[in-house]
């Protein structure tokens, strides 16, 4: 994917995402399943006998959704049994391009400062609108590329 693909589509992306950021939804104590099934009177054996499991299986699935330790694939289930949509998404905490635009100054500053240390053992030190100048240019250079590598610790964007 090229940039200018990639910028699309991550444009694209953030108009899906951006409702979501602004969402608070908190499960509830006992968890979706059991929270849902109960609202709907609907008791364990029902909901085993409508995914296709013992009854037995009901109780651990619920505790293991509370604790974290439940699948995809068992969420999906009992949200299907229960006539319900399963919602799984990753909801960046601020706009993609906030986040792009934020790694590539981190970058660009710690460049820069290795360019500024070795300036200044050469007794060359920059001056600071040279050093600013060059941290914007950094970025740019950075934004402009593929950003395969911007989340490396150590990535050379000259390559």
């Amino acid at each position: 994917m090229n940039t200018d693909q990639a910028a699309l589509a991550r444009k694209q992306l953030e108009r899906r995402l951006a409702p979501l950021r602004d969402m608070t939804l908190v499960a509830p104590p006992k968890g979706w399943i059991k929270a849902i099934r109960e609202s709907l009177g609907m008791t364990a054996r029902q909901l085993a006998a409508r995914m296709g499991v013992a009854p037995s299986r009901i109780p651990p699935i619920e505790r293991a959704e509370v604790t974290g330790a439940t699948t995809l694939r068992t969420l999906r289930q009992a949200a299907a049994a229960m006539n319900c949509a399963f919602v799984y998404a990753f909801v960046p905490l601020e706009p993609l391009d906030d986040m792009l635009r934020e790694r590539a100054m981190q970058k660009a500053q710690k460049d820069v400062s290795r360019l500024d240390h070795t300036m200044r053992l050469e007794n060359q030190a920059l001056l600071k609108s040279d050093l600013d100048a060059e941290k914007q240019r950094t970025i740019d250079l950075i934004l402009s590329g593929s950003l395969r590598g911007l989340w490396d610790e150590e990535w050379d964007y000259h390559a």
